[in-house]
């Protein structure tokens, strides 16, 4: 059992950094609950103890202010739907309001605090908003892995206002703290890394960090043609990053120093404009020719890929294939999903890391079929570019 399992909230209030960072339609309806959800089993642990739990979060992006839109008034109403039982709403995360509606907080009780990004100082990691959050709670635990890589009040610095003894992991955190880990320092071999995605330069860090552990790295998305095109092919009008040729020649140079194989799509789905209503066709990625994009992995990368996903033991996937949102263009990727889930079944650890893969096998429906899929897109890329991430620092330091 984890630090967290173990003890016991009876009669303590629990001041929980969560995500609650969902998306509202224009009704302010949430249309993706997931973060919430996730976030469940730790609120339900502290109330079955006897405990009460508040809730802090941030939603949006607000920039002078409290502004109405970024309000988490908007979530009380599904939140007490979700917990089974009224969630109280302080309309403000300091001050006299929260104070007063944390201290008479009976046990068993929610509250959930205005969002606090209303104050500029919770990105600032300001240390007196810190504290001022700190009195809230008698004890202070962090479930918001989607924010562990930022250093700001709520997730990091608040920390330091609490004993050791009273800051805790969540157990959303624990679960992605224990599958990274499990990932970057217990991977059986062979370990396949599926990096995708537009750019080289987003994915150099995480690149360079997994040549000292996978034995196979797949290339798939647009900054596939990069790596074609410092190796002197033609790429058409795909996608480049001109400044980045000399890289991705060192990254390949690298690879094969240590002995870590480096995949690129040998083929590609191609297209002459980037558009819905695109003329497509199946060509080599190396040899397009002009007027035409690569805006997919082909028929014969898949299968290639596929073979190497079905022999590994260890998984990342992070960033997609092609471009998914698009119909014509998501063959690769959904083969991608689907070559994952089976070898998840045969046995392979799978995690899945990053915003759009994620969202690729929940569209796809492979999100039960593959061992973990991260709520945190640039914290699990951070942590596997191997920073130390604030929001784990915080608990463990």
């Amino acid at each position: 059992m984890s630090r967290f399992e173990q003890h016991s909230f009876q009669g303590q209030r629990a001041l929980i950094r969560v995500d609650f960072n969902v998306p509202l339609d224009a009704q302010f309806q949430i249309t993706d609950d997931t973060r919430m959800r996730a976030a469940l089993p730790t609120i339900q642990k502290v109330l079955s103890d006897g405990g009460s739990v508040i809730l802090m979060s941030h939603l949006g992006r607000p920039k002078d202010g409290p502004t109405p839109k970024f309000s988490l008034q908007h979530l009380v109403a599904h939140l007490s739907q979700l917990v089974g039982r009224p969630v109280q709403f302080a309309d403000d995360c300091i001050g006299a309001a929260a104070q007063a509606a944390a201290s008479t907080l009976q046990p068993g009780s929610v509250l959930l605090l205005e969002n606090l990004r209303f104050y500029k100082e919770e990105e600032k990691g300001d240390p007196a908003f810190a504290e001022k959050l700190s009195a809230l709670g008698d004890v202070w635990i962090n479930d918001a892995f989607g924010t562990a890589h930022r250093a700001h009040a709520s997730t990091a610095v608040i920390a330091s206002y609490f004993p050791k003894a009273n800051r805790f992991f969540g157990l959303l955190m624990e679960a992605e703290v224990k599958s990274a880990e499990r990932v970057l320092h217990q991977s059986e071999k062979p370990f396949v890394a599926i990096i995708g995605g537009a750019k080289v330069s987003d994915k150099i860090l995480i690149i360079e960090n997994l040549l000292d552990r996978a034995t196979d790295i797949i290339i798939g998305g647009g900054m596939a043609y990069t790596f074609w095109k410092a190796q002197g092919k033609s790429i058409g009008n795909s996608l480049c990053e001109e400044d980045r040729l000399a890289l991705a020649l060192e990254l390949l140079r690298k690879a094969e120093a240590k002995g870590v194989k480096i995949h690129l799509p040998a083929d590609s789905t191609l297209a002459d404009k980037f558009a819905v209503d695109a003329q497509t066709k199946n060509g080599d990625s190396g040899a397009i020719e002009p007027g035409w994009m690569g805006l997919d992995i082909g028929v014969r990368a898949r299968a290639d890929f596929r073979q190497v996903i079905l022999r590994s033991k260890t998984i990342l996937w992070n960033g997609p294939m092609g471009v998914f949102e698009m119909e014509k263009f998501q063959s690769g990727t959904r083969a991608m999903a689907e070559a994952v889930a089976e070898a998840t079944q045969g046995g392979a650890f799978s995690l899945i890391g990053g915003g759009d893969s994620v969202a690729a096998v929940n569209q796809f429906g492979f999100a039960e079929k593959v061992s973990y899929v991260s709520t945190g897109g640039g914290a699990m890329l951070e942590y596997f570019e191997g920073k130390v991430l604030p929001g784990i620092a915080a608990v463990t330091a």
